[in-house]
């Protein structure tokens, strides 16, 4: 799968080839020196991931005293020094407190997501007319009321209302609300992970299709805490067959009723199962004709299902990366897995221990150890899309 922030570009490093009596200029001194910054930016860009290292807090601000009265608002901002990395692998140092206004207005009677954001200027690409010495690299500041630019570093967001209104602190950090600063998205600089992990609850005809959608996002936020080399989106997709199910490594599937596919339904699973993508069908106990089914679906792609039992004992969905003798135990009945060919059964409802329950009674141990066996799913169905992918033509470069 590929990653939201790209590696660098798969091309080779060129050097100044020195020699005695080589004439040094402008031109051969600026290749010597961006030789050794494009290295340095492109390992920092394979290992890590981009954001704020340190400070660039934000604070709201009255006006400051030298501004003309027509925009002396209540939308002023200071944000505070700091150091942030971007895609590029540049660092963006902000040396001192920085005096910003919020001016984007709320056009519609919708209230406005706007987002501020901090990105490396390369003083190269400055129009100066003095010559110096030394030019000193700096950062833009900027607020959008769209999508950002993936050079760009957010600062923080700000949920604007309709009419000019005051831009204050929120009472709690964690629930920000309406025309307050919300710093809950903040990237920070980090190590970068082997993957991030995309699953997709699949939508059918059965009612209960959605009974765990909110426990796929339970799981997702667990991965990083529990097992760094990967990381999860920030919410599970809700996907039919009948559309692009590609772009995820795992489909989650649950209900009661039989599995009933159409031709373009079975094709485009055929077709994801082969390039390395996982189906698991979650299925309660009592769900007779959705284990059924799954297990003639298993048969009519030739792969019949066999249980973990069967397979060996250092199967991954076992021992990668949590080691598992029992399986975790659900509803009082450890849960039963069978697998083949990228169909993962499991019969026990493992999903409904992954969140919390309506009566905030599951143990944090059975939460725990539920997540711990969905990570292992996650991570076969990753390294599984990984192997085949890697065994496929044009797959270079790919994460």
């Amino acid at each position: 799968m590929s990653h939201p922030f790209p590696p660098p570009p798969i091309e080779p490093f060129e050097r100044l080839q020195a020699s005695d009596g080589l004439l040094i200029n402008a031109e051969r001194w600026r290749k010597a020196h961006n030789y050794h910054r494009t290295r340095q930016n492109t390992y920092y860009q394979c290992l890590n991931q981009p954001g704020i290292v340190c400070g660039l807090g934000v604070r709201d601000i009255e006006a400051p005293s030298e501004v003309e009265a027509k925009y002396r608002d209540g939308r002023w901002l200071q944000i505070q020094p700091g150091i942030a990395i971007d895609l590029s692998g540049n660092l963006i140092v902000v040396p001192t407190a920085y005096d910003f206004p919020i001016d984007l207005e709320v056009a519609s009677r919708e209230p406005l997501m706007i987002y501020l954001t901090v990105s490396y200027i390369d003083p190269e690409e400055l129009r100066s007319r003095e010559s110096r010495d030394s030019v000193r690299e700096t950062y833009r500041f900027d607020q959008r009321n769209s999508t950002l630019d993936i050079s760009e570093i957010e600062i923080c967001r700000i949920l604007l209302q309709p009419g000019q209104k005051d831009i204050t602190q929120p009472t709690d950090a964690f629930f920000p609300g309406y025309n307050t600063i919300n710093l809950r998205y903040r990237r920070q600089a980090q190590a970068r992970p082997q993957a991030i992990v995309r699953l997709a609850q699949v939508n059918h005809s059965d009612s209960g299709c959605d009974r765990n959608f909110f426990n796929l996002s339970y799981l997702l936020q667990s991965i990083e805490p529990l097992y760094s080399y990967l990381q999860g989106t920030e919410e599970a997709g809700q996907i039919t067959l009948a559309e692009n199910i590609q772009e995820y490594d795992l489909l989650y599937l649950t209900g009661q009723q039989a599995l009933s596919f159409n031709n373009v339904e079975l094709e485009s699973l055929k077709k994801y199962l082969n390039s390395g993508g996982v189906l698991l069908v979650d299925a309660p106990r009592d769900a007779t004709p959705l284990i059924e089914s799954t297990y003639s679906l298993a048969e009519q792609l030739k792969n019949p299902l066999k249980s973990l039992p069967e397979l060996r004992r250092d199967h991954p969905l076992r021992t990668q990366p949590f080691l598992f003798a029992a399986l975790p135990i659900v509803n009082q009945r450890p849960v039963e897995i069978s697998t083949a060919g990228g169909i993962i059964l499991i019969i026990g409802d493992l999903a409904s221990a992954w969140g919390l329950d309506k009566d905030l009674t599951l143990p944090r141990l059975a939460i725990r150890t539920a997540q711990e066996l969905g990570i292992n799913i996650l991570t076969f169905a990753w390294k599984r899309r990984q192997l085949i992918g890697l065994q496929q033509e044009d797959d270079t470069g790919k994460w």
